[in-house]
């Protein structure tokens, strides 16, 4: 056909296949193949590179609108905790130090109070009947042990003639 180029594969082998240097370089241009790996490498990467950066820029734009509602829903919480300076310097000029103090705050308080000392009351309690019953502990192993050594007393003192000297008492 007029007007039509026709383009020639040289092979470098010989061979009958085309190699893959033969397919990147038209019409003779000799390169080696290790050297046609790594463009298609190369480009392989950058276009892997292009799509990672249009998908972070789309992910960031969805991701930013997240942030700017999660800004405004801390602001909010913000307003909510914190007060005005001008608002917490009248608070605390309309409540002064030798004002009284309203009914809700006298009875918290005295709820406080109230529960400190059912606790302490409730943590003497418990230390009073855990050192009750070691004091009974130890009397009753004294007392075991000072009947245990009044009876091998007995019994070593005892000549079978007379009953022991318990059961020898005149009552008087």
């Amino acid at each position: 056909m007029p007007g039509t180029e026709v383009r020639t594969w040289r092979l470098a082998s010989g061979s009958a296949e085309p190699s893959p240097s033969a397919l990147w370089f038209p019409n003779g241009a000799s390169a080696h193949p290790k050297m046609a790996w790594r463009q298609l490498l190369l480009a392989c990467c950058l276009s892997a590179a292009v799509l990672l950066t249009t998908l972070q820029e789309g992910a960031g734009a969805s991701v930013g609108t997240q942030q700017e509602a999660g800004q405004d829903v801390r602001e909010d919480v913000e307003q909510k905790i914190f007060m005005q300076e001008s608002d917490a310097s009248n608070f605390l000029k309309r409540r002064g130090k030798r004002s009284p103090k309203s009914q809700d705050e006298v009875n918290a308080e005295n709820r406080q109070k109230l529960r400190a000392n059912e606790l302490r009351r409730e943590y003497y309690e418990e230390q009073r009947n855990e050192f009750e019953n070691f004091v009974e502990e130890q009397n009753d192993e004294q007392e075991e042990r000072s009947r245990e050594a009044i009876e091998q007393w007995r019994q070593w003192h005892y000549d079978g003639l007379h009953p022991s000297y318990l059961y020898n008492r005149h009552h008087i």
